[in-house]
C-alpha cells in the first residue's frame, strides 16, 4: 500500500487510505485475502472427513492413522496459534501472515503428492501449522486496515461468513471432488485458493508496526506441543493397543508432565503464551470449558458419523458429503439469528440452550444401526449443526465480553486454543472407541453417551457461572 510522504501531507489532513477510492478498493481485496486465509483453514478442517475411506483404502491407513490424519492437523494448530499470534505482532503481521499461507499451500501441495500414509500424516501437521499463523494474523491485519470500527465491524462479519460458508461447504465439496478425480483433490483445491491469497496479500494488505519488546515464549510452547500430542497418541493408540499397554500409559504421563509444566511455565514467563490470569474470570474459565467440551462432542462424532456412513454402510464419498450437507447448513442460519436469541435470553442462556440441544440431537442417535436410512438420522444431524451455530457466536461475545478490550486479541486467540484441543481429544478418544475390532456401532454409541454427557456438562457450568466478574476488575 502506497503512502505520503511527511512533506507533502499536511499534520491535520485524514490519512489518504480512509478517503480514496484506490484505498477502498485495497482495503476490499486486503480482506478477501484475509478471508481466503481463514476460509482455507475452516475448509480443511471438514472437507478431509469425506475423504477418510478412500485415503484409507489407497495408502492402507489404519483407523488410527486415520485418526492421525485428522488430529495432526488440530494438534499444530491448536499448539503454535498463540505464538504465531506473537511472532505477528514481533515481526509484523502482514509478513508473518504470508508465510502462512506459503506454508499451507506447500503443505497442501505435500499432501496431494503424498505416497504413504506417515508422510500425509506429517504434511497435515505442516498444514496445521501453516493454519495456526493465518488465522490470528489475518484478524490482526484487519484490525490495522480498518480505522473506523464500524466499518471494521463489518469486516469482521465477511471475514466470518466466508469461513462459515467455506466449514459448510467442506463435505459436500470434498464429496464432489473426490468422485470426480480423486481423494488427492481435496488438497489439490488449496493450490489456486493460496496463490490467489498470497498474492492480494502481499499486493494489498498494509503492514502492522513492529513490537520489538514482544516477546515469544519458546519454553511454553514445546510444553503446550509436546502434553498435546502425548495426550493424542496415548488417546489414539489406547484403541489399538489396549488401555493398560506400557506405551499407552507413558503417554498419558508424558502429557500429564508436560502439561504440569507448560502450566509452571505460563506463571512465571514475563510475557507468557497464555496469560494464567485470565481464567481468574469465572466466566471467562467456563466459556473457555464449554468452547474444548462443545468440539470434543461436536468434531468428534463428525469423524465417526464419516466413517459410519462410509465403513459401515458403504456408501461412496460424494454420498457422504450430501449426508452432511442439512447439518453443516444448518450453522449459517442459526449464526445470523443467534444476536436475536442473545439478546432476547442472554448470551450465557443461550449457550445452554445451544449445548442442551445438541446433547439432545446426541440422544436422539443413539438407536443408530448398521444400514440405518438416512431420513431415520437426518433431522438429528440438522438439530447438530443448528446447536453448533447457535453457540459459537454467544461463546465468542460472552468470552470477549468478560474481558478488558485489550486483551481481547488474546482472549479470542485461548478460546480457539481451547476448542482445537478439544478437537483433538474428541477425534483421538472417539475414533479409540469405534476402532477396535467388530465394535464400531457399540464405539459408537458410547461417542454419543460422552457427548451428551459433556454437553450437558458445558451447559450445566455455563448456567451457575453466568453471574461471575473478574477479580479486580471495577464496576461501572
Amino acid at each position: 500500500m502506497q503512502t505520503t510522504s511527511p512533506n507533502t501531507r499536511r499534520p491535520e489532513q485524514a490519512p489518504s487510505d480512509n478517503t480514496s477510492p484506490r484505498s477502498h478498493r485495497a482495503r476490499t481485496l486486503a480482506l478477501a485475502a484475509m478471508s481466503l486465509g481463514l476460509g482455507v483453514v475452516q475448509l480443511d478442517i471438514t472437507i478431509v472427513n469425506t475423504a477418510l475411506s478412500s485415503i484409507g483404502t489407497s495408502l492402507g491407513g489404519s483407523v488410527a492413522e486415520l485418526q492421525w490424519m485428522v488430529t495432526a492437523y488440530t494438534i499444530t494448530f491448536a499448539a503454535f496459534i498463540l505464538t504465531a499470534g506473537a511472532l505477528g505482532d514481533r515481526l509484523g503481521a502482514k509478513r508473518i501472515f504470508i508465510a502462512g499461507f506459503a506454508i499451507f499451500t506447500l503443505a497442501s501441495l505435500a499432501c496431494v503428492l503424498a505416497p504413504s500414509a506417515m508422510f500425509l500424516i506429517a504434511a497435515r501437521a505442516v498444514q496445521g501449522l501453516g493454519a495456526a499463523i493465518l488465522v490470528p494474523n489475518s484478524l490482526t491485519l484487519l484490525n490495522h486496515a480498518y480505522a473506523d470500527p464500524k466499518a471494521r465491524s463489518r469486516a469482521v462479519g465477511i471475514w466470518a461468513a466466508g469461513a462459515a460458508v467455506a466449514l459448510t461447504a467442506g463435505p459436500f465439496v470434498g464429496g464432489v471432488l473426490i468422485a470426480l478425480v480423486s481423494w488427492r483433490s481435496i488438497f489439490l483445491v488449496n493450490l489456486p485458493i493460496g496463490a490467489a491469497g498470497l498474492w492480494l496479500a502481499w499486493r494489498y494488505a498494509g503492514e502492522t508496526p513492529r513490537l520489538a519488546q514482544r516477546e515469544i515464549d519458546l519454553p511454553g510452547q514445546l510444553a503446550a506441543i509436546t502434553a498435546l500430542g502425548a495426550l493424542a497418541g496415548a488417546l489414539i493408540e489406547g484403541g489399538a493397543l489396549g488401555w493398560s499397554h506400557p506405551l499407552v500409559i507413558g503417554g498419558f504421563a508424558a502429557a500429564a508432565v508436560a502439561g504440569l509444566l507448560f502450566v509452571w511455565r505460563e506463571a512465571r514467563a514475563p510475557q507468557p503464551m497464555l496469560p494464567l490470569s485470565l481464567f481468574g474470570h469465572r466466566l471467562f474459565a467456563l466459556s473457555a470449558l464449554v468452547g474444548f467440551l462443545f468440539n470434543i462432542a461436536f468434531y468428534g462424532l463428525i469423524f465417526v458419523l464419516s466413517l459410519y456412513f462410509q465403513e459401515v454402510n458403504a456408501w461412496s464419498p460424494f454420498a457422504t458429503g450430501l449426508a452432511f450437507v442439512p447439518m453443516m447448513a444448518m450453522v449459517l442460519p442459526a449464526n445470523l439469528v443467534t444476536a436475536s436469541v442473545s439478546e432476547r435470553l442472554g448470551a450465557p442462556q443461550t449457550i445452554t440452550l445451544a449445548s442442551v440441544i445438541t446433547a439432545a440431537g446426541c440422544v436422539a442417535l443413539l438407536p443408530m444401526t448398521p444400514g440405518m436410512s438416512y431420513w431415520a438420522i437426518g433431522a438429528q444431524l440438522v438439530v447438530l449443526g443448528g446447536g453448533l451455530g447457535l453457540l459459537v457466536p454467544s461463546l465468542t461475545s460472552t468470552l470477549l465480553g468478560s474481558v478488558e478490550k485489550s486483551r481481547s486479541g488474546i482472549a479470542a486467540g485461548v478460546l480457539n486454543v481451547m476448542r482445537q484441543t478439544g478437537s483433538v481429544v474428541g477425534v483421538a478418544l472417539f475414533g479409540s472407541l469405534v476402532g477396535r475390532d467388530n465394535a464400531f456401532i457399540a464405539g459408537a454409541h458410547a461417542s454419543l453417551v460422552i457427548s451428551a454427557a459433556v454437553l450437558l456438562a458445558g451447559a450445566v457450568a455455563i448456567w451457575h457461572g453466568r453471574g461471575g466478574t473478574m477479580k479486580g476488575r471495577r464496576r461501572p
